[in-house]
């Protein structure tokens, strides 16, 4: 609705493909589109996504593309639109988010913020935290405290009071989390919390993999999902070049105290992702800050303003400043003849 909502607002008609997940939690909103606005402004499709996408896209008449998923897909839609030049687009797509943290570190700070931000709604979220780079020297402190905060998580069914880990929506998601688990353990790391990578049915039970290293899937594989690789390092170069060399470009996580240490890592930062976040989890909160992201991660940029313009064309009417135009145009806006050239406004 970050999209959907300023389409709207700026005078756009919608088309809506709810995902093929939580499908249902649309339905009570379809009286209120019904009744608020006339037949034909707000459209809702269901179906599969090749099926319903594609002839959509095909007619040439979808003027913004606004979507949330991988950029794969992303690029399949974006290519069946017979004039792609006329095509807009504001786009979330696969991200990889780092944390990188440093031997000054404030340990429970960050053990506080990375069991947030890589565990909130299970990982699943396009700005969790999915890989942790940790100073050598702090490394098994670090684990010591993350293991501890992970095993004190409850895990159940979402409706009951106090639950972190909840079931996977996906069906065949655990199977995928395990093949990663099982990739790295067989390359050389290990499962350092109790009962991490545990199964049932489709719960999860988050998995601390350590140390990983580039040879493994889940160093280069966007997980979304409870498996957290843990990297250690001495070399700042590593985490650097790991960002550097990435498809991805959403956001970092640096934990520091001293001033040189972070301000040697985000100059170069800044030009491989559009957030640094000091001594915080990555998050998202388009209402503050700009969301948006570098490479493979995003196209265009979600803010209260942003979403507005990416739905609108800025037109105008101009006129050479005389008294016969001061008067016919002094006359249109006061009797109200025309809708654009009005002083009737939304805000």
């Amino acid at each position: 609705f970050t999209t959907l909502i300023p389409a709207l607002i700026m005078g756009n008609t919608v088309i809506c493909k709810p995902p093929k997940l939580g499908t249902l939690l649309y339905r009570p909103l379809l009286k209120i589109f019904r009744d608020c606005f006339p037949p034909g402004v707000v459209n809702f499709v269901y179906g599969r996504g090749a099926n319903i996408i594609s002839p959509l896209m095909t007619s040439g008449k979808i003027d913004v593309l606004a979507f949330i998923g991988t950029s794969k897909i992303a690029d399949t839609i974006k290519k069946q639109h017979p004039k792609p030049h006329r095509l807009r687009s504001v786009l979330g797509l696969d991200a990889k988010n780092p944390a990188i943290l440093l031997p000054d570190a404030d340990l429970d700070l960050a053990v506080k913020e990375c069991l947030l931000g890589t565990l909130s709604y299970n990982g699943q979220r396009c700005t969790a935290l999915k890989l942790l780079f940790v100073h050598q020297k702090i490394a098994d402190v670090f684990l010591s405290k993350f293991a501890q905060a992970i095993r004190d998580l409850n895990m159940g069914m979402p409706w009951s009071p106090g639950v972190q880990i909840t079931p996977m929506p996906e069906a065949d998601k655990t199977g995928y989390l395990t093949e990663l688990v099982a990739d790295a353990v067989k390359l050389g790391a290990r499962v350092i919390n109790e009962a991490g990578g545990k199964t049932a049915k489709s719960l999860f039970y988050p998995a601390v993999l350590y140390p990983v290293n580039e040879q493994m899937r889940v160093y280069h594989e966007e997980q979304f999902g409870p498996v957290i690789p843990v990297i250690p390092f001495t070399d700042l170069e590593i985490p650097i070049r790991y960002i550097e060399e990435s498809n991805y470009g959403q956001q970092v996580s640096i934990f520091s105290n001293n001033p040189d240490e972070i301000a040697a890592l985000v100059d170069p930062l800044v030009n491989q992702v559009s957030r640094v976040n000091i001594n915080s989890q990555c998050q998202r909160g388009p209402d503050i800050f700009p969301f948006t992201g570098r490479k493979d991660s995003a196209e265009g940029t979600l803010s209260v303003s942003d979403a507005l313009r990416v739905f609108s064309i800025r037109t105008l009417v101009a006129a050479k400043e005389n008294e016969i135009n001061k008067e016919v145009l002094a006359g249109i806006v006061k009797e109200r003849k025309s809708n654009f050239l009005s002083t009737d406004f939304i805000f």
